[in-house]
C-alpha cells in the first residue's frame, strides 16, 4: 500500500477537526444522557481520543484540569492490562476500564474515568488496536466521610471509594459485580448509575466514530496524520519557547492553609528557558500536607500543560505534543506530588489553581505583554448533602462558583466567570431548586471586588443558598486570606468570604470547614475578584 504523503496542511487541519469532533460528540452524548445537575447542567466532564500508545490526539474544550491528567489514566489502563506494550495487551473489543485512583492516573476520587480500547473491527478478537477513547466526569458523591466526597480528611481512604484500573466491561459484557460494589458505597446510587451509563454511552459513541473514520480513510492515512498532529503541536510549543528571552524566572505564591493547620503553604516554581526548551522546577515547594490540599503528579502536569497551551495563542490541537519540549521537575512527597495515602480532594480543585498562579507569575517576567494578573485562584467548592424529606432519598449537591478574572495587559478582567483550571457552567437556579431541598436567595456580581489598575480585575460573585432541611455543608475554598495578586502596579483583588446566616446573624466561616446546617440556615459564598493590571494613574 502506498504511504500517505505527510505535511499536507489542509489535510492536517481536516484531521484536527475530525478527531476534535469525536471528542466533542462524546461530550454531547455524555451531557445529554447524564442524570445529575453537576454533569448535565454544569458540564463537569471531559472527553478525549488517544492513539495506540496512549498519547492524547485530541480533547474537547471541556475541563483544563483534565488536559494533562487524562493521558496518565490511559497509561495506567494500558499498564494494568498489558505486559509492556499495547501490542501484548489483554484488551479485547468491547472492553471498558474504570478508574478513579489519584495515585494511578486520576485526579481526585469524584472524578471517575472510563477508558475504552478501539479496534479496527469491533467484533474480531484478532483485530488491530488503533487507539483509545476516554471520558471523565465528576460524580457528586463517591462515598467517604461527608456527602459529596470532598471532605476535610487526613487520608485518602476518608475521601471515598478508590477504584483501581479494572474492567467494567469485558468483551462487551458488563461486570455487574463491580457496578454493584460501586453503587453500594455511594449515597446516591440512582444518580451515580445514571451518570455512569452516560459515560458508557459517550465511550461507545467515540469508539464508533473512530472506527468509522479509519474505515473511510484507511489506518495508514489516519496513523500518519496522528503523528503529524502531535508533531505540529510540539513545533508550535517550541516556537513559543524560542520567542521567550532565555533565562530563569521564579515566582512564589501561597495556599491559605490546609484546613487543619492555619499556616501559609508555599508553592514555588523556577522556570528556565533555553532556546526552544524549558525546565519547570517545583523543588522548593512545601512538603505534602496533613489536610486534603495535596496535588498528585497528574494535577501538576495538567497545570503546566494548560499554561503553556494557553500561551501558544493559536488554534493548535490539544494533544501530547504540547509538553514534549518541557521538562517538569516535581519532588516526590511534596504538596505538588504527594505520596499515598495523603488526602487529595482539594488538590485537584484548589492547589491546581495556585500552581497556575505561580506559573503565570513567573512567565509574566518573560512575556509581560501576554500574561494577565491573578484570577480568583479558587473554585469555591460547596457541597451540601443530607436527607430530602420530600423525595424521601439522600441528596448531594456539589458546585464550584465563579469569580473575578485577572485584568489583562490590554483589557479589564471578566466578572463572574470560571477561570483557569475549571471551565464549568453554573447550576441554573431552576435546576438546583428542582433537584434539591435548597433555594437560592441571592445570585449577583460582588461589586468592587476586582483590583484597581489601569485595567481593572473582574468582580466576583455572591450566591446565597437557603437550606430547607437539616444537612451537612462542606466548603473547600481558597483566597479567603491571601488576595489574588495584581501585576505591573495593579492592585490585588479582594479575598472571598464564606458566611453562615442563622436567625439573621452572620458568622464568618473559614475557607475549609464542615458545618451541620439546620433548616432555615443560609450559606453565603462571596467569591474573590481578580487582580488589577498596571498603574491606575500614570505619572507625568
Amino acid at each position: 500500500m502506498v504511504k500517505v504523503a505527510a505535511r499536507d496542511p489542509i489535510r492536517l487541519e481536516i484531521y484536527k477537526h475530525l478527531f476534535s469532533a469525536i471528542a466533542d460528540e462524546m461530550g454531547v452524548v455524555l451531557q445529554k444522557a447524564s442524570l445529575s445537575p453537576n454533569i448535565k447542567e454544569r458540564r463537569d466532564f471531559s472527553c478525549a481520543v488517544f492513539d495506540p500508545k496512549g498519547r492524547m490526539i485530541a480533547q474537547a474544550s471541556h475541563i483544563p484540569v483534565h488536559l494533562g491528567s487524562m493521558p496518565l489514566s490511559v497509561a495506567e489502563a494500558i499498564q494494568a492490562y498489558s505486559g509492556h506494550t499495547p501490542e501484548a495487551s489483554d484488551f479485547l473489543p468491547g472492553d471498558m476500564i474504570i478508574l478513579n485512583d489519584p495515585y494511578r492516573g486520576g485526579t481526585h476520587l469524584p472524578d471517575i474515568t472510563l477508558v475504552s480500547p478501539v479496534f479496527m473491527h469491533p467484533i474480531d478478537r484478532e483485530s488491530q488496536l488503533i487507539g483509545f477513547v476516554a471520558s471523565r466526569a465528576h460524580h457528586a458523591d463517591v462515598g467517604g466521610i461527608s456527602p459529596g466526597s470532598m471532605p476535610l480528611a487526613r487520608e485518602i481512604y476518608q475521601e471515598g471509594l478508590i477504584i483501581p484500573p479494572i474492567k467494567l466491561f469485558e468483551a462487551g459484557r458488563l461486570n455487574k459485580g463491580i457496578l454493584d460494589m460501586i453503587l453500594a458505597n455511594v449515597r446516591t446510587p440512582i444518580e451515580r448509575e445514571g451518570d455512569l451509563w452516560a459515560q458508557i454511552a459517550a465511550n461507545r459513541r467515540g469508539t464508533a466514530r473512530f472506527i468509522e473514520m479509519v474505515a473511510r480513510y484507511s489506518w495508514e492515512e489516519v496513523e500518519t496524520n496522528i503523528e503529524e498532529l502531535i508533531e505540529y503541536t510540539e513545533r508550535m510549543t517550541r516556537r513559543l519557547l524560542a520567542a521567550m528571552p532565555d533565562g530563569t524566572y521564579q515566582f512564589t505564591d501561597y495556599l491559605d492553609d490546609d484546613g487543619y493547620d492555619q499556616v501559609r503553604i508555599p508553592i514555588r516554581v523556577v522556570i528556565t528557558i533555553n532556546g526552544d526548551q524549558a525546565v519547570v522546577d517545583f523543588s522548593d515547594s512545601a512538603a505534602q500536607l496533613d489536610g486534603g490540599m495535596n496535588a498528585v503528579y497528574a494535577i501538576t502536569h495538567s497545570a503546566v500543560y494548560y499554561v503553556f497551551r494557553s500561551l501558544i495563542g493559536l488554534d493548535v490541537p490539544n494533544n501530547s505534543g504540547c509538553l514534549a519540549p518541557i521538562r517538569v521537575i516535581v519532588p516526590q512527597g511534596s504538596v505538588v506530588n504527594a505520596n499515598r495515602p495523603a488526602p487529595v480532594a482539594g488538590g485537584n480543585v484548589e492547589t491546581s489553581q495556585r500552581i497556575v498562579d505561580v506559573l503565570l507569575g513567573a512567565l509574566a517576567k518573560a512575556l509581560p505583554a501576554k500574561v494577565p494578573a491573578a484570577s480568583q485562584g479558587t473554585m469555591n467548592n460547596i457541597t451540601i448533602g443530607g436527607w430530602d424529606p420530600i423525595q424521601k432519598s439522600a441528596f448531594s449537591y456539589y458546585e464550584t462558583v465563579g469569580g473575578g478574572m485577572g485584568a489583562r495587559p490590554q483589557d479589564d478582567g471578566l466578572s463572574a466567570i470560571h477561570s483557569h483550571m475549571t471551565n464549568t457552567l453554573n447550576t441554573p437556579i431552576e435546576a438546583l431548586e428542582y433537584a434539591y431541598p435548597l433555594r437560592v436567595l441571592c445570585y449577583q456580581i460582588r461589586r468592587d471586588s476586582g483590583g484597581e489598575g489601569r485595567y481593572r480585575g473582574g468582580d466576583g460573585i455572591r450566591r446565597d443558598i437557603l437550606v430547607l432541611t437539616n444537612c451537612q455543608l462542606t466548603l473547600l475554598t481558597e483566597r479567603r486570606v491571601l488576595s489574588p495578586y495584581g501585576l505591573a502596579g495593579g492592585e490585588d483583588g479582594k479575598p472571598g468570604e464564606n458566611v453562615l446566616i442563622r436567625d439573621g446573624l452572620e458568622t464568618r466561616l473559614p475557607g475549609k470547614c464542615t458545618v451541620e446546617l439546620k433548616a432555615g440556615d443560609i450559606i453565603s459564598i462571596r467569591t474573590p475578584g481578580g487582580g488589577g493590571y498596571g498603574l491606575r494613574y500614570e505619572s507625568g
